[in-house]
């Protein structure tokens, strides 16, 4: 199948990487041409324009959108938009905001174009492991899109099956969702990334607690001296609280046991707070969720070794560097 790529960052040059792996036709623009040149030099149809890249894409087209949320979103599928034709499809799958996908759908829809919400989680592991997609739009055209979805998610034997639950062929079970309309996919996405706060605060707060476990204010005998790095991997083994994030806290910790590569200064790239306005629209409590985000905020102010830890975990997981304070 072919597919358009927009934005060939971590994220978009890795999706297409593992399309064209998978044996589809990409075209690719962005506008860093070395990344299209690079990209082309893998299989890829190179394009170095918005124009040249929609000539290049065979009607219906598909254009999977690659790019920051926010106004560069905004930018990118106002300027596609003008150029694409009823019933060609777009595809956002960034971290957009879900109500700005349910105003991009309604007014695509007038010019009969499809737009397709998708959450992508899978950080720059991608490549390797596939991406777990949590889609939103009109059934039938996310039906027709299936080719692409099962080739960039991570697939059914890549975990065991769930005890108690059949196997049923849902998508699900290979790492991808019909969610529901607009705005679904990107709303999910939302949640799972403020869940991802709270997990990843709460693997920091516990490495800090043990990290100060012979301070001086304790009595002699009730000090101990841990070996952080150690207890990372002891728990990757047979522990409930194992995960992928326990993973490559464990691999942090081996390649620097003090993190001091990192300040701990945390960013929030928007998830985390739309979470907690969602849960504040539907009067649901989710006193983890918010403490989690206002621990980011308040590392920007002072940094503990929690701190280093969270900025450990999202360079490991999505490549993400720290943003200077300013201060």
């Amino acid at each position: 199948m072919q597919i358009g790529m927009v934005g060939l960052g971590r994220m978009g040059g890795n999706m297409a990487r593992r399309l064209l792996r998978g044996g589809h036709e990409v075209v690719a623009y962005a506008t860093d041409a070395t990344a299209v040149r690079q990209l082309a030099g893998e299989g890829a149809v190179g394009a170095l324009t918005l124009d040249d890249f929609v000539a290049r894409l065979k009607p219906p087209r598909v254009a999977w959108v690659m790019v920051p949320a926010g106004p560069p979103t905004e930018q990118v599928v106002t300027d596609l938009a003008r150029r694409l034709d009823p019933g060609d499809t777009l595809i956002d799958g960034g971290n957009s905001y879900f109500k700005d996908d349910v105003r991009r759908s309604r007014t695509l829809r007038e010019r009969r174009i499809n737009f397709v919400d998708v959450g992508t989680s899978g950080g720059v592991w991608g490549l390797e492991r596939g991406y777990c997609l949590m889609i939103g739009g009109d059934r039938a055209v996310v039906a027709r899109l299936d080719p692409i979805f099962r080739t960039l998610a991570p697939g059914v034997d890549t975990v065991p099956g769930t005890p108690g639950r059949e196997r049923s062929g849902s998508p699900a079970e290979h790492g991808y969702l019909y969610c529901g309309p607009s705005g679904a996919g990107h709303f999910v996405k939302m949640v799972h990334n403020g869940i991802e706060y709270g997990l990843m605060q709460a693997y920091a707060e516990g490495l800090d607690i043990m990290k100060n476990a012979n301070s001086k204010d304790l009595p002699e005998e009730l000090r101990y001296d841990l070996d952080l790095a150690d207890i990372a991997e002891l728990w990757r083994r047979g522990s409930v609280v194992s995960s992928w994030l326990l993973d490559l806290t464990a691999q942090a910790l081996a390649e620097n046991p003090t993190l001091s590569a990192y300040t701990g200064v945390v960013a929030d790239s928007g998830e985390g707070r739309w979470t907690i306005m969602a849960a504040l629209e539907e009067a649901v409590p989710c006193d983890v969720l918010a403490a989690s985000l206002s621990a980011r905020f308040r590392s920007r102010q002072e940094h503990t070794f929690a701190e280093r830890v969270l900025s450990a975990m999202r360079h490991k997981f999505g490549g993400h560097v720290e943003q200077p304070t300013g201060g």
